[in-house]
């Protein structure tokens, strides 16, 4: 007994400094992801909604912070339970010892936390992009915090918890196609169906004010997004992670591709707005098959995804339902195709960003089992969102008024506008300006 508890105690792991500083690193990128997105988001709406669709992302930063140290990391991956994790020694982090490691790995309890807190800032921050315009600040940062509460942290746990039912069932989703995207992406569309659509949705010119802000971006969540993907194997060990990274690189550039060929064959050009869109896509269908496909794999995932999710952002139009940045197209469907295409291409290891490792092949089990996992996040959060959408609405009200959202929501919810056009003129516009105003001083003295 003495020797077996020896040798027990010998293979216990140890903390990694190499890991715990790659996994530092891993969250920084993470969270950069988030300013990225609404750098993203804020190009594609116009001038008059630009500081507000920057706010609904940077806002989530702080809400989502404070309540995952209070509750949400407890809840999300605690313990004992199939729906929702408890372990009452993390809540607000109070009996966490620093150098206490996050059980089976090599990093701190801290560090895991910190990671999984940056999954959990972008996720709410994701389904903004389908409310541009229309929204008010104050309901959307409520929205924020109950969201987080009643479909992320629940969610979290059924992926990614080590009691959570999909786990357990072996549902793949090694960085977030479930828990993520198909979380964001139904949420999105459970809320715009209860607030409606803009006013003069397919009707009224609504194209994007800055495409460069755009492309800068998606370059931020290209960048951010090898943290994200690289990072949920927490080390690299046995180059799981490496893989995911080779991974990410491949299918965001296939994606890309195969939206601007799809968009050359349908509308007949190459557009900045369709590679960042496509890039995206990729991305996003990456994110939870990149660990179990090989870079061939991975170069087929993102093909077939740039292709989907480009001809499912038209849907809105023929459905009617005003998705304004397309957050249903690109990241519920992508998550759908990323989940499911696990079980055609899976090769090998490919479990999540918590917990355990998971060898599957493909085959029409574990298809079965991606189907489980993405129907049931579906479902889930499509209902909850809407729920929760349709009773601030009936208590606060989500949207501005029409006349607000008319004039433009960026002066209405922040008194603020993006960009200031008053000295814009110049040369003789200025100069005429200064004279109009020099005269009608003049008469105002007389």
């Amino acid at each position: 007994m003495a020797s077996a508890a020896i040798t027990l105690a010998a293979e216990a792991p140890k903390l990694s400094s190499a890991n715990t500083g790659f996994m530092l690193i891993a969250s920084a990128l993470v969270l950069i992801m988030t300013p990225g997105l609404a750098f993203f988001y804020g190009g594609m709406v116009r001038v008059k909604s630009t500081l507000n669709m920057l706010m609904m992302s940077f806002i989530s930063i702080g809400i989502v912070t404070i309540l995952w140290v209070l509750y949400g990391f407890s809840l999300a991956f605690g313990t004992n339970n199939s729906l929702i994790g408890w372990d009452t020694d993390w809540f607000g982090l109070h009996k966490v010892g620093l150098t206490e490691l996050w059980p089976g790995y090599t990093i701190p309890i801290f560090v895991f936390m910190v990671f999984q807190m940056m999954f959990a800032i972008i996720t709410p921050a994701l389904i903004s992009g389908a409310l541009a315009d229309r929204v008010k600040f104050s309901a959307w940062s409520l929205f924020v915090a109950l969201w987080l509460t009643v479909v992320y942290v629940p969610v979290a746990h059924w992926v990614w918890g080590a009691d959570g039912w999909a786990f357990k069932l072996g549902v793949i989703d090694f960085a977030g196609g479930t828990a993520v995207h198909i979380n964001a992406g139904a949420g999105a569309l459970g809320v715009i169906l209860v607030i409606g659509k803009r006013v003069g949705f397919k009707k009224d010119p609504m194209r994007p004010h800055s495409l460069p802000l755009v492309m800068l971006g998606a370059g931020l969540l290209w960048f951010g997004w090898f943290g994200f993907n690289a990072g949920s194997w927490l080390g690299n060990d046995d180059g799981v992670g490496a893989l995911m990274f080779v991974n990410t690189q491949v299918a965001t550039a296939a994606a890309m591709l195969a939206w601007l060929a799809y968009e050359k064959i349908r509308h007949g050009a190459f557009t900045t707005l369709g590679a960042a869109s496509g890039a995206v896509a990729g991305l996003v269908a990456i994110t939870p098959s990149g660990g179990a496909v090989s870079p061939i794999g991975a170069i087929a995932v993102g093909a077939i995804a740039g292709v989907a999710c480009a001809a499912a952002v038209g849907l809105k139009f023929k459905f009617g339902y005003d998705d304004s940045l397309d957050v249903v197209g690109v990241h519920m469907v992508g998550g759908i195709i990323g989940s499911l295409l696990i079980g055609f291409f899976a090769t090998g290891k490919g479990q999540s960003a918590a917990t355990g490792v998971f060898y599957g092949d493909h085959s029409f089990t574990q298809l079965w089992k991606q189907f489980a996992g993405v129907g049931a996040v579906l479902a889930y959060s499509l209902i909850a969102s809407a729920v929760l959408a349709f009773l601030l609405d009936k208590t606060i009200g989500m949207r501005v008024t029409e006349d607000e959202e008319v004039g433009g929501i960026d002066q209405a919810e922040h008194a603020e506008t993006a960009y200031d056009f008053s000295g814009a003129g110049g040369g003789i516009a200025g100069s005429a300006a200064s004279v109009l105003a020099a005269t009608e001083s003049k008469k105002v003295d007389a």
